[in-house]
């Protein structure tokens, strides 16, 4: 018995539409995110080179306007007194303002100090204490002094958040997009399998081996054709097996009946104070006996070999048609006394099952010369048709076939009024039918030139 430990969960599975959704999500909330990080780094860079350049131009104005005022201890442009929006200064190397006018400084640091002192023509950066941005550039009308010009950054990070805040509405409202649509796909999509799934419990529960509708030309209506197609083999498989059982049910009551009365008169016989049989009775007896277990063995083979004939051969392999039928016609010279076998043989090839071939082969020569009368000639011809089959008739010398059994010699369990009389079981004829359609021929009766049966399989192949 299996132990399951404590904190130990048994493993969820994940049904293949959720799998579906959460990858329609994923995919576009993915593209989602990347394509909204790339828009931010985009306007973010945008709005701070934009934010740079102003203050650039606001420099590049203030240094090249002549007209000045005198201010403490140097003279300042005109335009200084219009920087309303923008905190200026002019600053020595120690960092110290050279306007006399209360100004509200920008910050000072050491990047400022370095652009006055002449070690750098000019300075841009972000300071954070201030939130502001401040440019730094050497200032023309006054000797180790810079110009520095400092911008708020509350409106532009405003702008920059409210561009966070819609790329996240949008972006969470895209992946929410996405997972609808992908449950709404995969729900329509694996509708047919839903209706597989369906119908595999179905042949499950009921045995119901009826095909499900197909609708579409995708995959998985070529899936459903295959599920349908499925259905159809093991349906017909079905119905053969209960042909099977019925006609062998049948066929095997009348020996068996046959049997416990023999059988019962014998038992009945040797009860002190009946009648005695005679010593002829007794022998009838027995000889019923035996032939009706004789019956009974080779009716039960036959089942059996119709049963393996039914199911696939185990392996394909290369045959030589001529020798399996000269194999057939060494067991059936041995079976027959006073029959002559009339052979003419063509080399013919096909990709099957020697075994089942040969049994049907000798099936076909065992009825020759069943009904062949003494000193009979049985014909075996094997020749190619010239569309990619041949044919291999048997044909015989007997009463032949009656118009009305023509079409029914190759049934289960079929036997003609005259074949009545002889031993067999009627699969004979059965099992050659089964083993030409399992090879992709076909089986044919008539009459022959000598006025006996003429049977035919007729199979594909090649002759080389």
């Amino acid at each position: 018995m299996a132990v399951v430990r404590t904190g130990e969960h048994p493993r969820q599975r994940v049904s293949l539409r959720s799998r579906i959704t959460l990858l329609a999500a994923f995919c576009v909330g993915g593209a989602v995110a990347l394509v909204s990080l790339g828009a931010y780094i985009t306007v973010y860079r945008g709005i701070y080179q934009q934010v740079d350049d102003n203050l650039v131009e606001r420099a590049r104005a203030l240094v090249n306007n002549t007209e000045v005022v005198a201010e403490g201890r140097t003279e300042i442009p005109r335009f200084f007194l219009e920087l309303s929006d923008i905190k200026f200064d002019v600053i020595d190397e120690t960092g110290a303002s050279a306007i006399n006018s209360l100004v509200i400084r920008p910050p000072v640091g050491a990047e400022e100090l370095k652009v006055a002192g002449g070690l750098k023509t000019d300075n841009v950066r972000t300071d954070q204490s201030s939130d502001s941005r401040v440019l730094a550039v050497n200032y023309p009308f006054l000797n180790h002094t810079a110009l520095v010009l400092a911008q708020p950054l509350e409106s532009t990070k405003s702008t920059l958040s409210k561009l966070a805040v819609v790329m996240i509405v949008i972006g969470g409202s895209g992946i929410i997009v996405a997972a609808l649509a992908g449950t709404a796909v995969a729900r329509g999509s694996l509708r047919p399998v839903q209706r597989l799934t369906a119908a595999a419990g179905r042949v499950t529960r009921t045995g119901d081996l009826h095909p499900i509708p197909v609708s579409g030309d995708d995959e998985l209506s070529r899936l459903t054709d295959s599920f349908n197609t499925m259905l159809g083999a093991l349906a017909e498989a079905q119905e053969r097996q209960r042909r099977l059982v019925a006609d062998a049910g049948h066929e095997l009551r009348t020996p068996l009946t046959s049997l416990r009365t023999n059988l019962e008169l014998l038992l009945a016989s040797s009860v002190p104070g009946a009648p005695d049989l005679s010593a002829e009775d007794q022998a009838d007896i027995q000889d019923d006996l035996r032939a009706q277990l004789d019956e009974l063995t080779q009716l039960i083979g036959d089942l059996v070999e119709l049963a393996r004939e039914d199911a696939a051969p185990a392996a394909q392999e290369h045959v030589e048609l001529t020798e399996v039928v000269e194999q057939a016609l060494d067991r059936a010279r041995r079976r027959a006394t006073g029959v002559h076998f009339d052979v003419r043989l063509h080399p013919w090839h096909l990709i099957g099952h020697a075994a089942s071939l040969e049994r049907a082969v000798l099936n076909l020569l065992d009825n020759a010369v069943k009904f062949s009368p003494p000193g009979g000639t049985v014909r075996v011809d094997l020749a190619p048709v010239g569309d990619g089959y041949a044919f291999l008739q048997i044909a015989d010398a007997g009463p032949g076939i009656a118009d009305a059994d023509l079409p029914h010699v190759f049934d289960r369990f079929y036997r003609s009024e005259e074949a009545r009389t002889l031993p067999g079981s009627g699969l004979g004829l059965a099992i050659v039918k089964s083993a030409a359609e399992r090879h992709g021929g076909s089986v044919f009766a008539g009459r022959s030139a000598d006025g006996g049966a003429l049977m035919a399989m007729r199979l594909p192949g090649s002759a080389e």
